[in-house]
């Protein structure tokens, strides 16, 4: 299975920070991009061990938007 993360790097904290849409619980912190991605992945197969989850949506991508 495959799951498309949202990474952002919180610039307070100096922490990356992801999560899963629409996957309530699917989030994660690490100092590193590999870090991230490896907890991330724990934290999705640790809750598809309860079955897999029903999500309400389909992530599509993302849209830069030009504000002048």
């Amino acid at each position: 299975m495959n799951f498309t993360a949202i990474v952002e790097h919180c610039k307070d904290t100096g922490l990356y920070v992801g999560y899963v849409p629409n996957f309530a619980g699917a989030h994660s912190q690490a100092e590193t991009l590999d870090e991230l991605y490896k907890n991330l992945k724990e934290v999705i197969e640790m809750m598809l061990e309860d079955g897999e989850p029903p999500l309400e949506s389909e992530f599509v991508g993302t849209q830069q938007i030009a504000v002048a």
